[in-house]
């Protein structure tokens, strides 16, 4: 099926195409293969993929006003490929990214170097929601307080930029594995002659950077996924992965601590636990701690982290350091703690908290995007240039209210990618979301949840606000490379 219909942007980057409508050499077979196949055999292709999530039931949850709806995600069958030495460099700056980042969540929690000597502002640390008093002192085997991050990246025509850090309970990986399943299942000629990297050993990854995080080091540790239940919108995920790590998938009932250490109740007695990957919010991991009325966490469990005899991951606190103010200072804590310069930029961002960023937002509201500090999942978001003129006037009421709870952004033109829309090619809006893994070392399976802006026009790729997700294809070698 031809291209033909096909627009292209010179203002914005297209994932398969040059500007001038040739396609990119790293796509080339792609486009080469799409061009052959006739609507007929896209339409088949794209039932395939659709089965396949149907069929495993990979779904999230949707919060409305009234009810929690659950659905199946949105998923393209066309590819995202990106080229060896694009990723290459991505994999780079992410590893050094997340060095720093657990450098920082290091230091201020103990000395905080970093805000002494003026890098950051001691309130924006000190008065950030995810900020945890009660894990001052405490240090997490290796000094590794996020094991496991998602990085949100987009690529303009000036190219990669950070869009955020996700920290405390990153999802998504099991969409990534889900599609790159279904995308072998439906272009498996096509899969195999493009020589993509693998991203199945992602399981095997997570396990050995959470055995390398037990405590001591003890070997062949205990572990355990922690999930909220089967309301989360993310547990299908936790079944996933608990699957994937060998690990028993508990609930906080399932869960007891005893004189400073956890066991897991089975059928055969308690069996102490090692490392616990928690997919439970700080305020509900522990009541004796954090929220009192929590029914969901286990009592007694941030003892026994800070006594030693169990490692949580991500710990808790981490969160500081994905809140959207501290953001802006990641380039500076990795010039501060690696004497780097950032190898991957933040996108540019205006601290409404600053009385000159909070004028300058309220007089440009029409050109921003301005998000909540502590939101996510796209919720609390207001993209001018789509908003009314009543939407963005009870916004800047909000904004004036409460400045240090919003930063803002310039609208990004988000790169494009082709997919498959009512039976012919269109280009939609994307991002990805590598995932990043850190025990003795930082651990990247090539790959990512490659997240896609569905509805025409839309910048919005969350899946709770009408995205959906398509298969990235990391290539082993550049079509020029031996």
């Amino acid at each position: 099926m031809d291209f033909d219909g096909y627009q292209l942007d010179p203002s914005i980057y297209d994932e398969m195409f040059q500007p001038d409508g040739q396609p990119r050499e790293h796509a080339q077979r792609l486009y080469d293969v799409l061009r052959r196949l006739s609507g007929e055999e896209l339409a088949s292709i794209q039932g395939r993929v659709n089965r396949t999530f149907s069929n495993e039931s990979i779904s999230f949850t949707v919060y409305g006003d009234a009810e929690a709806e659950e659905r199946i995600i949105p998923v393209d069958a066309i590819p995202r490929v990106v080229s060896a030495a694009d990723w290459q460099a991505l994999e780079t700056g992410l590893t050094q990214r997340i060095r720093a980042l657990n450098y920082f969540l290091e230091d201020i929690y103990a000395e905080a170097r970093i805000i002494d000597d003026g890098v950051i502002p001691e309130d924006l640390i000190r008065e950030c929601p995810q900020y945890r008093e009660e894990m001052r002192d405490f240090s997490p085997p290796l000094g590794v307080w996020a094991a496991i991050c998602g990085t949100d990246l987009v690529r303009t025509n000036d190219g990669f930029r950070v869009l955020e850090d996700n920290l405390r309970v990153p999802s998504g990986v099991s969409y990534m594995i889900a599609n790159r399943k279904a995308a072998k299942i439906s272009l498996p000629r096509l899969y195999r002659s493009s020589r993509v990297r693998e991203v199945e050993g992602y399981g095997a990854a997570l396990q050995a950077t959470l055995q390398e995080l037990a405590p001591g080091g003890k070997p062949n540790p205990t572990i355990a996924l922690l999930t909220p239940g089967v309301y989360n919108s993310a547990f299908y995920e936790h079944v996933f992965l608990a699957r994937e790590i060998g690990s028993e998938l508990v609930e906080g009932r399932d869960l007891v601590v005893r004189d400073g250490f956890v066991y897991m109740r089975t059928t055969e007695g308690l069996r102490q636990v090692d490392v616990i990957y928690r997919r439970i919010d700080d305020d509900f991991i522990d009541p004796l701690v954090f929220r009192p009325d929590s029914l969901l966490g286990v009592r007694g469990l941030i003892d026994a982290a800070q006594l030693g005899n169990v490692t949580l991951a991500n710990a808790p606190g981490t969160g500081v350091a994905d809140d959207k103010s501290v953001y802006v200072y990641v380039p500076d804590m990795i010039r501060y703690y690696l004497s780097e310069e950032p190898l991957l930029q933040n996108v540019e961002t205006y601290l409404c908290r600053r009385p000159e960023d909070l004028e300058y937002t309220l007089d440009n509201l029409a050109n921003l995007v301005v998000k909540q500090v502590g939101g996510s999942g796209g919720y609390g978001m207001l993209i001018g240039p789509h908003a009314s003129p009543d939407e963005r006037n009870e916004y800047a009421k909000a904004l004036r209210a409460d400045p240090a709870g919003y930063i803002a952004q310039p609208v990004l033109a988000l790169s494009r990618s082709p997919c498959l829309i009512d039976g012919a090619f269109e280009p939609r809006h994307v991002d990805l979301r590598p995932f990043i893994l850190s025990g003795r070392r930082p651990r990247i399976v090539p790959g990512a949840f490659c997240r896609v802006a569905l509805r025409r026009g839309s910048l919005v790729v969350n899946s709770s606000q009408g995205g959906g997700g398509k298969d990235l294809w990391v290539l082993e070698n550049d079509p020029d490379s031996p």
